[in-house]
């Protein structure tokens, strides 16, 4: 991994292969690594830039209460301009990932060709959703990152997965536990102060793949194919056996979807 200093910091990432790039931005509170069974899939296709965001992964933890969606999707475009990348990038987030994916498009809509949105959501937080973020946030502040992986770990695979790839969700908490308790507060209040993106949908003319696992509960099947009907150029894909962490899950089914889209939206191939 290599580091460059943007406006929230560190930020710390790992480019392979090369052709049309494909931005990879991990969700909460995980880092480039939950990407290890797309990273090489594409890069034989593609220029490949998976990110570790600003607190996370290899990067200095952030010392800020809260981060915006906003705030990290400008740590992307920063580090694309770091990286002499101004070609549209094919977007890939996943849960808070694509949190920041919508904000990137708002605020950079330039530097996006097309989409790839897994297991999240559009909405804002409720009320209720909100509270327990805040919740949360002083409990890890309190009690250390053991709070959450506690609390969240079993929500993110599915029961298959829990059963037969033990190591993945062992691996998973090793990642959890080592992000900083600040930065785990900081994300958490700023997911909770993100706006509602519903309304933006229909503005998102490129084209996005909604990718979700068949068993996620925590961004459900029916939610993501909602958000695909609202777009202009949507394409929705269920992974079975997977919960929220499809891509990790289930690699090889997601990255026949990845081939499978983008060989139908390019007409060549994942990034050739």
């Amino acid at each position: 991994m290599e580091r460059t200093t943007v406006a929230l910091g560190e930020i710390a990432y790992r480019v392979e292969g090369s052709g049309r790039p494909w931005l990879l931005v991990h969700g909460f509170p995980l880092d480039h690594s939950m990407w290890r069974g797309q990273i090489e899939f594409l890069a034989e296709r593609a220029r490949v830039v998976a990110v570790d965001l600003p607190g996370f992964g290899m990067t200095a933890p952030l010392n800020v209460p809260a981060v915006t969606m906003a705030a990290l999707a400008d740590s992307l475009a920063q580090l694309l301009d770091h990286l002499a990348i101004d070609q549209p990038v094919t977007y890939v987030g996943l849960s808070m990932g694509g949190y920041i994916g919508w904000e990137f498009y708002r605020r950079h809509e330039e530097r996006v060709g097309s989409m790839v949105m897994c297991d999240t959501r559009a909405a804002a937080d409720t009320e209720e959703a909100k509270r327990g973020r805040e919740e949360t946030a002083r409990r890890v502040l309190q009690e250390g990152s053991d709070a959450l992986v506690e609390g969240m770990l079993p929500r993110l695979f599915a029961e298959r997965t829990r059963e037969e790839q033990a190591e993945i969700v062992e691996q998973t908490a090793a990642v959890m536990r080592h992000t900083s308790p600040a930065t785990i507060a900081a994300a958490l209040r700023g997911m909770a102060q993100r706006s509602d993106m519903s309304g933006l949908l229909e503005e998102i003319t490129v084209p996005t793949l909604l990718l979700g696992g068949s068993e996620d509960r925590l961004t459900p099947p029916d939610e993501m194919a909602r958000i695909a009907a609202s777009l202009p150029a949507g394409t929705w894909c269920e992974i079975a056996h997977a919960g929220h962490m499809a891509p990790l899950e289930q690699p090889g089914e997601v990255n026949r979807r990845l081939e499978a889209w983008w060989s139908a939206v390019d007409g060549t191939g994942a990034g050739k």
